[in-house]
Parts: C-alpha cells; sequence; structure tokens
C-alpha cells in the first residue's frame, strides 16, 4: 500500500473532456492514512448545466455562479497536486478532464495513478457491480455526500484502505500506472463565429466566462447554441 496519495475527484458537466468541462474538484493529501491538506473548489463552466448532471450531483447552475473558471484555478490545482501519486475510482475519468485543462493553461499532469475501479475489477469479480456506491456500501464506508467531489475522492481512498488488507501484495495496489489519454486537437473561434457570438451577447446582455478569442470552434457552436435556446433569434 502507498503512504502517500493525493485523493481525487471531479464532478463534470458531461463525459466528453474534449466538449464539456469541469464544474467541481476535491482532493485530499493523504499520509499514512490521515488527511493533512484538502481542496475543494466549484468550477464555472460558463454554461447551463444538463438537468440530468444536476439531477445526479445536486449541483445546479445557482451553485455556480460566482464561481471560478478552471483557467482560473488550474494552476492551484496542479500545485496542489505536485508529483503526487493521484489516486481515484476510474481515475483515467478525471486524469483526462485534468489533463485537458492544464493543456489549455500550457501547464502539464504527468503523474501516475492508482485506479480503485480497476483493482475492484480484478479482485471482487463476484460482485455484481463495482459502482464506488455500491461498494461503499459492500465494505461499510460512510460514502458522505455522494457524487459530490471531495466526498467521493475520500470515498476512493477509504476503499483503496480496504482493497489493501484484502490483497495486500497486490501489484495494482502497490504499483502505480502511467495513464495513456492524448489530447485532441482543437480548433480557434472562427472569425464568423467571434463576430456572432459577440452580436448575441449585445443583444441579450450576456457575459461570457472568458474572454471570446479563448474559446474553441466547439465551445463558441455550444455558447451560440446555447444563447439561442435561452433566449431565441
Amino acid at each position: 500500500m502507498i503512504n502517500e496519495i493525493i485523493a481525487l475527484d471531479l464532478e463534470t458537466s458531461g463525459i466528453s473532456p474534449s466538449n464539456d468541462h469541469i464544474i467541481e474538484i476535491g482532493m485530499a493529501k493523504i499520509v499514512n492514512g490521515e488527511i493533512i491538506d484538502r481542496y475543494n473548489q466549484l468550477i464555472n463552466p460558463g454554461h447551463e448545466l444538463n438537468y440530468r448532471i444536476t439531477e445526479i450531483t445536486g449541483i445546479t447552475d445557482l451553485d455556480l455562479v460566482g464561481k471560478p473558471s478552471i483557467e482560473k484555478v488550474i494552476k492551484e490545482v496542479v500545485e496542489f497536486i505536485g508529483d503526487g501519486i493521484i489516486l481515484g475510482h476510474n481515475v483515467a475519468f478525471d486524469y483526462s478532464f485534468l489533463k485537458v485543462a492544464a493543456s489549455q493553461s500550457k501547464l502539464k499532469i504527468p503523474n501516475k495513478v492508482i485506479d480503485t475501479l480497476k483493482i475492484s475489477r480484478k479482485l471482487l469479480k463476484s460482485l455484481p457491480s463495482r459502482k464506488l456506491t455500491d461498494l461503499c456500501e459492500h465494505f461499510n464506508i460512510d460514502p458522505g455526500n455522494s457524487h459530490r467531489a471531495y466526498d467521493d475522492a475520500i470515498s476512493a481512498y477509504r476503499l483503496y484502505e480496504k482493497l489493501a488488507i484484502l490483497a495486500p501484495e497486490e501489484e495494482l495496489i502497490n504499483q502505480p500506472t502511467e495513464v495513456s489519454y492524448s489530447i485532441k486537437k482543437t480548433s480557434p473561434i472562427t472569425p464568423a463565429q467571434e463576430r456572432y457570438l459577440n452580436a448575441l451577447c449585445m443583444q441579450h446582455g450576456v457575459r461570457l466566462n472568458k474572454d471570446i478569442k479563448e474559446y474553441t470552434k466547439s465551445e463558441a457552436s455550444k455558447e451560440i447554441d446555447r444563447i439561442l435556446s435561452t433566449f431565441g433569434k
């Protein structure tokens, strides 16, 4: 079992690191089972949430009003993680979102990881489900506020402790691995999109979450669709 860990979980606006956004980051630095530092931050994605995301997480658009964008906090997130080993449940999902966010700010996330989902799939093949909530119930772990980033990060670590007791010599428990995720190339906002988005913002009094020139072509398209669906043409 690894004694120094960064337990991590994200809540996001969807499942695509290229097109969706982080809406909450929860992390804890844990040394020998004790939490020595923590980080918990709601993130404004710059667009309204799908009702399904609110249904799952309990996070509403109102909760995100006035919260910082990922661009404003990604540097402190990277500094908090440092060169630590990142632990999470299906951690490749969280890692991919962080890697995209870091890359957009010219930062890097090179850290190795421990994945409690991967370990659970190997050690607990007889269980009908390896979802974090179901595994917490199986091991009598208090899940706290499930589907919120910080509590899920802690739950993943407590699960790791249980798995380490179950199979202390298991390689996946003792040897962190690398995450292979290639960032898709993104195109910048087009001049036509920039003009149209500017016009829509002026017409409807919309304030964008970041400078319009920082938008990708895909982000601009989603923002235009959002404004049109909210206010009409």
